[in-house]
């Protein structure tokens, strides 16, 4: 009952422009000082050039988290808190090795072990290479596969013009296919990177070991000598490979959630959080992901102290600990949220990079994903087109799970995000500073509209 006199009312609002000028000068006002005072490009070259990848449980994180102590005092946090979690410690070891065997060029192949994975010991391993195109494939073959290194040739789908539908189709080859090729005897395991790029860089990821089978090793191979490597397969039914990997698993250690806060005036109880996550893959310094939505929702807090604005509810900024590999950060923000049975009326992520905003995606009752729909015209000025039902963030799943709390995903043009995700390319160089600058805008912009109209 209370959603549907929600939607009448907001839609009649709207429908007749109550507040939509106010409304409209509001975000005029964020959006000026952004875009002429914005502070989150500075803040995400800091972040990007002074401590750079930070996997969760190494040196790097505690330097993250320090910068984001720091980046939340200065933008004006009435308080910043570290909320302390277990993470775990994956360690890549070295750098990563394989080349071709009984090939005459002897051919060097660009590989990064995936995340969560293990290393092949000190002296590697050489073996015959089998490549599958499907698990059905691997099934199918499934004698062929013991003492063997499986090779998954699974393409990035061209056809998705929503390149996050291309990752969520191939992804499983990465997170499941290790274990899967161990079932069979497989020694080792070679993903085809999960991108559709036309560079050779390798893209890292968490992989997931079912405990039921050994645990192999696991790497990723760049795209164009995973085509090298179809090529020799093709023409020698005996190629094989050499591949030495150095990763490591220790024992868990403690890592935070950086809190910033800005307390409501009226609502104090009820709570919007807004946040990305700060740890990164080691290769490259972790600028889009999760780089930008660390800066986008500092930024929010910065420019509502910069412009008086005294929200309504309290605003919680959290830059999520242990994202990639465990999750451990986010589920820990809701079970301490459950505990004190907090009241958390919406929570927005951005972990989609830093570029061109085209949306929101939101997780919340269809009457009033249709009754906020009326906000729209707001929005478009400022590059964003779309409402979309479906959408949130890893981060903030848990607290849809424990509360059943809205939320909502910044969704940036996707093109170009997977020719950098989890590569040695996602730095601070590939980010736009206009771009950036227009996702904390319009994340500014919701945040300021929820905690005006509620949900």
């Amino acid at each position: 009952m209370r959603c549907k006199i929600f939607t009448i009312v907001l839609s009649f609002v709207y429908l007749y422009g109550w507040g939509q000028q106010e409304d409209s000068i509001m975000i005029r006002k964020i959006a000026d000082d952004i875009l002429t005072n914005g502070k989150a490009y500075e803040n995400l070259r800091v972040l990007c050039k002074t401590v750079g990848g930070r996997v969760a449980g190494s040196p790097q994180m505690y330097k993250a988290e320090s910068w984001g102590q720091k980046a939340l005092q200065n933008a004006g946090a009435d308080k910043v808190i570290l909320q302390e979690c277990n993470v775990p410690r994956w360690n890549r070891g070295g750098k990563d090795e394989a080349h071709t065997i009984n090939d005459s060029k002897k051919r060097s192949l660009d590989i990064l072990a995936l995340g969560n994975s293990v290393g092949t010991g000190s002296k590697g391993i050489t073996a015959p290479v089998i490549m599958i195109n499907s698990f059905d494939e691997l099934d199918r073959r499934q004698d062929e596969i013991k003492g063997k290194i499986v090779f998954y040739n699974y393409r990035f789908n061209p056809l998705f013009v929503k390149t996050f539908n291309s990752y969520a189709d191939a992804v499983k080859y990465r997170g499941q296919g290790p274990s899967r090729a161990a079932k069979y005897g497989a020694v080792a395991a070679l993903v085809r990177s999960m991108t559709h790029a036309t560079d050779n860089n390798p893209h890292t990821g968490a992989t997931l070991y079912n405990d039921s089978f050994p645990k192999i090793p696991a790497a990723a191979v760049g795209l164009k000598d995973a085509d090298i490597l179809v090529d020799i397969i093709a023409k020698d039914k005996n190629a094989a490979l050499f591949l030495k990997t150095n990763a490591n698993i220790l024992k868990d250690t403690i890592g935070h959630n950086v809190i910033g806060e800005l307390m409501g005036s009226e609502f104090p109880d009820q709570i919007i959080t807004v946040g990305g996550h700060l740890d990164s893959w080691d290769p490259a310094e972790g600028a889009h992901d999760d780089g930008a939505g660390c800066v986008h929702a500092i930024e929010i807090l910065r420019v509502f102290k910069a412009i008086g604005y005294k929200p309504k509810r309290t605003i919680r900024i959290v830059l999520f600990a242990n994202e990639e590999n465990g999750l451990r950060g986010g589920t820990k923000y809701a079970e301490e949220a459950k505990a004190k049975n907090e009241n958390h009326l919406f929570a927005l992520e951005s972990d989609a990079g830093g570029f061109t905003p085209r949306g929101f995606g939101f997780t919340l009752a269809i009457e009033r994903l249709q009754a906020i729909r009326q906000w729209l015209p707001l929005f478009i000025p400022y590059g964003v087109y779309e409402f979309n039902a479906g959408g949130g963030g890893a981060d903030i799943g848990p607290l849809n799970k424990a509360f059943g709390t809205p939320l909502a995903g910044l969704q940036p043009d996707s093109q170009r995000y997977f020719d950098l995700h989890h590569a040695r390319n996602d730095v601070f160089e590939a980010v736009n500073k206009r771009e950036l600058e227009l996702g904390a805008i319009n994340m500014a912009a919701l945040i300021y509209m929820v905690d005006k109209y509620g949900l």
